[in-house]
């Protein structure tokens, strides 16, 4: 595949995504703007590149995405890499975010699973634990949404099957999360 077709294709999923996933991401961020104004938190997983951008999106919402406000909670199971470790080692990957969830997770928190092919065993898990607990799940996949599909309240599935699209979308939806999730923190009593 050129460069060009690089991006051609780029244009060509975004442009499908914009026509779908717009009214899904602002459900997404009114669901996570309510579970942070009621002091509860966000707990975002995923492997590989979804890993990266689930500490992206973690990083965005403690610190800041474009506008100085309080902190929020947030926490990326991508990150303690003792728990990440000891976890695995124990008791298996398939529960290396499950574990995390079980012990961190409370009712009312949402769990942001990130998995392009939504067929990530250990997402799947995580994301059966937080809804036995009580917690929303928003999901992040591919054009099937996969397995994951089944747990999720709101699914933001790219219209792709192409692993670095999907990913490139994935980073904007999360960006657009960020910016309501501000705009509503900034403009609201929180």
């Amino acid at each position: 595949m050129s460069i060009d077709d690089v991006f051609e294709e780029h244009r060509l999923v975004v442009a499908a995504s914009a026509a779908v996933l717009p009214a899904v991401v602002r459900d997404a961020a009114e669901l996570l703007s309510r579970c942070l104004d009621a002091g509860n938190k966000v707990l975002v997983c995923g492997n590989g590149g979804s890993a990266a951008d689930a500490q992206h999106f973690a990083a965005e919402l403690v610190g800041r995405f474009e506008a100085d406000r309080r902190a929020l909670a947030a926490i990326a199971l991508t990150t303690d890499s003792s728990s990440l470790t000891a976890i695995s080692n124990d008791l298996g990957f398939d529960r290396v975010f499950s574990r995390q969830v079980e012990g961190l997770a409370s009712s009312g928190d949402v769990l942001v699973a990130i998995s392009t092919s939504g067929t990530s065993a250990n997402v799947v898990r995580a994301a059966e634990t937080a809804r036995s607990i009580g917690c929303s799940v928003v999901g992040l996949t591919g054009q099937s949404g996969g397995s994951l599909a089944e747990f999720c309240d709101l699914l933001l599935a790219v219209p792709s099957s192409n692993v670095a699209r999907i990913q490139e979308v994935h980073i904007l939806c999360l960006h657009a999360l960020c910016g309501a999730i501000e705009a509503s923190i900034k403009t609201g009593d929180r």
